[in-house]
């Protein structure tokens, strides 16, 4: 609902920083790290996302449509394409499913002992190589990203009643956030439930903290969300003036 004016007719991962979708910026970073064999849990107007990489190639290159040979298209070299070796499963998940049901729903194709999660509407500079190292060290089955964003106020730091340092915005220190960019072992799907009210924030998540199962991996370079229609802008005025995301 925040971002209505945007998600109208797509679904907010195909929302646009620049020319392009901010589910191919979150896949670029990773594919930059190595991890180029993705799984998109889809939901709400799933066939947007599915028609973009059903399209992927055309839409970067010249190509000849002849129509008399029942519509045979002959796609051209050209140096100006940009395309990318990413493998790509676009998983029906539901309407109406919660992020953790979604992550159940794709466990079959799932065929590995460790792997990664993260939201389609959040990038960052996290340097996956070591978030995946950070993972195997410590042996548990969950990791999290903890982010510490940058705060919408300004910091006033005290004595008594005067001012003794102002900063406009500082980044959160006394605690972070969940930023996403998770490393599960296969032993996670045990924590889920194949029911469309299963919040990977709440029970699952809550259970693996319990049980000394989650560890934290601390991330204190940039990260952003995309939550409302400021933090587009701000996304997009970033991509022009340099994006700080955009480790490729």
């Amino acid at each position: 609902m925040r971002l209505r004016e945007e998600t109208e007719f797509r679904p907010k991962p195909m929302i646009t920083v620049g020319d392009r979708p901010i589910l191919w910026h979150i896949m670029k970073g990773y594919a930059h790290h190595g991890l180029r064999d993705f799984i998109v849990c889809l939901g709400y107007r799933g066939e947007v996302i599915k028609q973009y990489f059903l399209d992927y190639r055309a839409m970067s290159r010249d190509f000849t449509l002849d129509l008399g040979k029942g519509g045979a298209i002959t796609l051209h070299e050209s140096p100006a394409a940009e395309e990318e070796d990413f493998r790509v499963t676009l998983a029906e998940t539901g309407q109406r499913a919660m992020t953790g049901a979604r992550i159940k729903r794709i466990e079959k194709y799932v065929d590995t002992d460790t792997f990664c999660v993260t939201y389609g509407d959040g990038v960052s500079n996290v340097d996956i190589g070591r978030l995946l190292a950070f993972h195997r060290e410590h042996g548990r089955v969950g990791t999290v990203t903890g982010v510490f964003p940058q705060s919408r106020f300004g910091e006033l730091l005290r004595d008594g009643s005067r001012v003794v340092e102002f900063n406009e915005k500082p980044l959160m220190h006394d605690g972070c956030i969940n930023g996403g960019f998770f490393v599960f072992s296969r032993r996670f799907f045990d924590y889920l439930e194949d029911d469309d009210g299963c919040v990977l924030e709440g029970k699952p998540l809550a259970r693996l903290a319990k049980d000394g199962e989650l560890m934290v991996y601390e991330h204190r370079g940039f990260w952003q969300c995309m939550d409302t229609m400021r933090d587009l802008e701000m996304l997009r005025s970033l991509w022009t003036g340099g994006a700080p995301w955009k480790v490729w």
